[in-house]
């Protein structure tokens, strides 16, 4: 346990100091990847609202042509559960408990797709989050539900950490897009 605080801050402090902002562009491999994986004509797509020097992945929402009917929002609740649920991009957001943005609980929805914020990861597309498990506890209770929800941290390549410590409840990501491309 130890060793994920320690590489949350290490990850943090370094995410920090050597953010840069992308275009959209960035998310070109992405869209080439959810055409190949996900047959439904228009799709679920599970994004975060960037905070802490994560990456914007609302630069997505840029393309004309991107093929997705819903964009959904994670909102937390005080059991330490995360549903997802939609947005627009001129809704309105609320702050919660964590000064997360989040959007107004209507009805839960299961994305087709859902990208993940990342810490640190590594080759095996395990990923650090902040440590809470929002995120590996929701995928470890609707991926055995939905086996189709594709899963993609995104992140950039100087957050590869070469093996992090994992235990029975992380759960391994399908892909990680970083400026390097998909791994």
């Amino acid at each position: 346990m130890k060793q994920k605080i320690h590489l949350r801050k290490k990850y943090l402090n370094l995410r920090k100091n050597k953010y840069y902002d992308v275009d959209k562009e960035f998310f070109l491999p992405l869209l080439k990847l959810i055409r190949s994986k996900i047959k439904k004509k228009l799709i679920k797509i599970a994004l975060y609202y960037p905070s802490n020097f994560e990456l914007n992945v609302l630069k997505l929402l840029e393309f004309n042509n991107i093929l997705v009917n819903e964009i959904l929002l994670p909102v937390t609740n005080k059991n330490n559960t995360m549903n997802f649920f939609s947005w627009k991009k001129k809704d309105v957001l609320f702050i919660n408990e964590f000064g997360m943005l989040e959007p107004t609980k209507t009805e839960i929805k299961v994305p087709d797709v859902m990208l993940v914020p990342i810490l640190a990861f590594d080759k095996k597309k395990y990923r650090l989050g902040y440590g809470k498990g929002f995120y590996d506890r929701y995928l470890n209770k609707y991926l055995s539900q939905f086996k189709n929800i594709l899963t993609v941290g995104v992140a950039f390549s100087f957050q590869r950490h070469h093996k992090l410590p994992i235990n029975l409840n992380d759960v391994k990501l399908d892909f990680i897009l970083t400026e390097k491309g998909i791994y």
